[in-house]
């Protein structure tokens, strides 16, 4: 069967439709979404001047597999994520994908990510040379298991986000927070507008801790909840699920039992959603975080790779 693989910096809206679909069949076949909430959001807003989208279409135009290039990352390097239907696997589609994006990188030093531990991903990172050099955990929780009151330390108050008031306030207590991280560390006023116009943005699941100082209010942690799949937001094709989308805390605040008591907050406030379980990420050589969610009764579900070819 003939192949054809194209590369552009935009996409359609009917190519968005097709990638959503393939996507939704690989979901559905590997019981793990293959392509991360960031290429997702920048395929539903068209993508920036550095995206590249490498999309490969069988010879009836049906789109089977499709490559996302970042190349932001001047430093540590590009990222690719790549997705095969099922039906097209084990023919090299997702290597001349890979080697498409090898050839386009303005920095040899790709790095690749696998959405769960395939073994497919795993092979194919070793025949074109990647080696393992990031692993990001996902955790899970039932809501169906009892959840222990939170309190809130002496002179903390706990209030919902409100849109067009606290974004700048947040923006800096989530650069304090995480100052080190690759990803997070690095949200933009544009990078938080964009997920505010989301379909599941919801600000009732947005928590925030403040004290009050002389100057006024002063958030000292969050946690940004988020639900996904189902029917509510949208159609899916997996089961709704909360997420412990993100948790920070000042470092002023560390010690005072603060992350727990949002943590817990935000649980109660799915589980009065309805929905049965939640999920975080966390990265595997964070030991302190793990050992905290593990003590709040999360588990490890299955982890994502990041694979990094020099």
């Amino acid at each position: 069967m003939t192949f054809t693989i194209e590369s552009t910096s935009t996409v359609t809206a009917d190519d968005v439709a097709a990638i959503k679909k393939l996507t939704a069949a690989a979901t559905a076949y590997d019981d793990m979404a293959p392509l991360s909430e960031h290429v997702l959001i920048h395929l539903h807003h068209g993508g920036d001047s550095a995206d590249e989208h490498v999309i490969m279409r069988a010879a009836d135009g049906t789109v089977v597999g499709y490559l996302h290039l970042d190349q932001t990352d001047v430093v540590a390097g590009p990222v690719v994520e790549v997705v095969v239907h099922p039906d097209f696997r084990r023919q090299g589609l997702g290597r001349r994908l890979v080697e498409t994006a090898v050839e386009r990188a303005h920095n040899p030093k790709l790095r690749l990510w696998a959405h769960g531990e395939l073994a497919s991903a795993y092979q194919l990172a070793s025949n074109m040379g990647f080696t393992k050099t990031r692993e990001l955990w996902q955790m899970r929780r039932s809501l169906l298991a009892p959840l222990p009151k939170f309190e809130l330390a002496n002179g903390v108050t706990l209030r919902t986000f409100e849109p067009g008031v606290d974004e700048d306030a947040w923006l800096g207590l989530n650069s304090e927070v995480f100052a080190e991280h690759p990803e997070q560390g690095r949200m933009t006023r544009e990078d938080l507008d964009v997920r505010m116009s989301e379909g599941w943005f919801e600000p009732r699941g947005f928590f925030l801790a403040a004290k009050e100082t002389d100057g006024g209010e002063k958030l000292v942690g969050f946690h940004w909840t988020k639900i996904h799949g189902g029917l509510r937001k949208g159609a899916h094709d997996h089961p709704e699920i909360g997420e412990i989308y993100v948790l920070g805390i000042a470092p002023s605040e560390r010690g005072t039992q603060l992350g727990r008591a949002l943590t817990f907050a935000g649980l109660d406030y799915l589980r009065r959603e309805g929905l049965s379980a939640a999920m975080l990420y966390v990265d595997a050589e964070n030991e302190s975080a793990r050992h905290l969610y593990e003590s709040l009764g999360f588990a490890h579900w299955d982890s994502d790779v990041m694979f990094t070819r020099s």
